[in-house]
C-alpha cells in the first residue's frame, strides 16, 4: 500500500491541511477503480466501509492479488470534518464560502475539447487514453488558492483516470440507493446488486452545479457531443463510469453493516478484474432504476411536529399517507401524501419541520421534473 499526504492551500497562517490516499496495485494497471468515503463530511457509513475494504485490499496485495489499480481516499473532505457549530457537525457547505463541498467540480468536458478537438482518430481506445492525457496536463496547469479549490483539485486529480468511481455517500434516513448516469447504468448495474440498493435513480444532466462523480463521467458522456457539433465524428468509448452511493443514513454506522458494504464493493471489484479471484454470483436486483426526474419530493405545507406514518423502503401507492404534521397550539394535524407511485426511499431526520422544508423522496417511475434534480 502506497500512502501519499496532498496538502491543501492554507487558508491562514500556521494551519496546514492534507487530504490521505491510499493506492494499491500497480499504477497504470487496469481497470482502474477510485473509491472515496464521506465527501459530505457528516455522512459517516463510508468512512467505516473504507476501514473494513482497506484491509482487505491490504490482504489482498501481501498475497499478490490486486490486479488493476486501486484508489481509496477514506476521509474525502477533511475541512468538513473540522467544521462544527453549536455542537453539531457541519460538513455539507464550507463555512468560508456556503458552497457544497459536493458541488462546482471543473467541466471536464470542455476543458478536453479545448485539447482534443481536431486530434482525435477513428482509434476509439487511442482516443480514450489522448484525452485523458489532454485532462491531466489541464489539472497539471490549475492553480487553487483556497482549501476548497485545493480539494476539489485534488480529489479529480486522484479519480479522473480512473474507468470506475465511487462516490460513498449517505443520506438522513434512508435505504441503500445510487444516483448515476444513464450512460453509466449498464457498467454499476452489478454493483447495485451486490451492494442490495433498494432505489436507483438515474439522469442524463441533474442540472445542479457540478457534483463530482457526474462531472467524471461527464467527460465521457458530454465530450462527444461537443465533438459532433464541431463536425468530428469520431469514436469515443465511455471512459469511466461514476455514481454517488448513499449507504443508508447518517447513523447507520456499524460494523455489520460496513462489513456487508465492504463485501460487496469487494464483490465488485472482483467482478471488475481488479482484484483477483472469482466474483460471486450476482444477486437478484430489489430494484429496477428509475429515472431521477421521477423522483418526488415532499415538502411541509406548514409548520409542525414531524410524525412519519410511512417507513423508508415502504412500497407507496399514489395518495398514500406518509406523514402527518401537528400543530399542537391548534391541535390541527395535516396529513402529507404520496403524490407519485414507488419507493419512499430517503427521509429526514428531524421531527419538527418549518413550511416549505424537505419531507422525504418518492421513487417514481414516471419524469415528470426538469432543471435542478438534486438539492443545494
Amino acid at each position: 500500500m502506497d500512502i501519499r499526504h496532498h496538502p491543501l492551500p492554507a487558508a491562514s497562517l500556521g494551519r496546514q491541511t492534507t487530504v490521505t490516499s491510499l493506492h494499491f496495485g500497480t499504477p497504470g494497471a487496469a481497470p482502474k477503480v477510485y473509491l472515496q468515503a464521506s465527501l459530505h463530511a457528516e455522512e459517516l457509513p463510508g468512512m467505516l466501509v473504507a476501514h473494513h475494504l482497506r484491509q482487505q485490499l491490504q490482504a489482498a496485495e501481501a498475497a499478490g492479488q490486486i490486479q488493476g489499480e486501486v484508489v481509496l481516499v477514506p476521509v474525502a473532505n477533511p475541512l468538513g470534518l473540522a467544521q462544527r457549530l453549536d455542537h453539531k457537525p457541519m460538513g455539507r457547505f464550507e463555512f468560508s464560502s456556503s458552497e457544497n463541498f459536493n458541488r462546482h467540480y471543473p467541466d471536464l468536458a470542455q476543458a478536453a475539447f479545448e485539447r482534443v478537438s481536431g486530434r482525435l482518430t477513428q482509434d476509439g481506445a487511442a482516443n480514450v487514453a489522448r484525452v485523458r492525457q489532454a485532462v491531466a496536463a489541464w489539472l497539471a496547469e490549475q492553480r487553487p488558492q483556497t482549501e476548497l479549490q485545493g480539494l476539489r483539485h485534488t480529489l479529480v486529480s486522484l479519480a479522473f483516470d480512473a474507468d470506475v468511481v465511487i462516490d460513498l455517500h449517505c443520506d438522513c434516513e434512508a435505504v441503500m440507493h445510487f444516483y448515476t448516469e444513464r450512460a453509466c447504468w449498464p457498467a454499476l448495474e452489478p454493483l447495485s446488486r451486490y451492494l442490495g440498493s433498494e432505489a436507483v435513480l438515474l439522469a442524463d444532466d441533474i442540472g445542479n452545479g457540478g457534483p463530482f462523480d457526474e462531472q467524471l463521467s461527464g467527460l465521457w458522456s458530454q465530450l462527444p457531443g461537443l465533438l459532433r457539433s464541431a463536425g468530428q465524428d469520431v469514436p469515443l468509448p465511455m471512459g469511466c463510469a461514476s455514481t454517488t452511493v448513499e449507504l443508508r443514513g447518517e447513523a447507520d454506522v456499524t460494523h455489520p453493516l460496513a462489513q456487508q458494504d465492504a463485501a460487496a464493493l469487494w464483490a465488485y471489484l472482483q467482478h471488475l478484474g481488479a482484484v483477483a479471484g472469482p466474483a460471486p454470483a450476482l444477486p437478484p436486483a430489489r430494484c429496477e432504476a428509475t429515472p431521477l426526474a421521477g423522483s418526488e419530493t415532499l415538502r411541509a405545507p406548514c409548520p409542525g411536529v414531524l410524525v412519519y406514518l410511512a417507513d423508508v423502503g415502504q412500497r407507496l401507492a399514489t395518495g398514500d399517507a406518509v406523514a402527518e404534521i401537528i400543530d399542537p397550539t391548534l391541535g390541527t394535524v395535516h396529513t402529507v401524501r404520496a403524490g407519485t407511485a414507488g419507493v419512499f426511499y430517503a427521509r429526514i431526520n428531524h421531527r419538527y419541520i418549518q413550511a416549505g422544508l424537505e419531507i422525504g423522496k418518492i421513487a417514481g417511475s414516471v419524469p415528470f421534473r426538469t432543471g435542478n434534480l438534486l438539492g443545494n
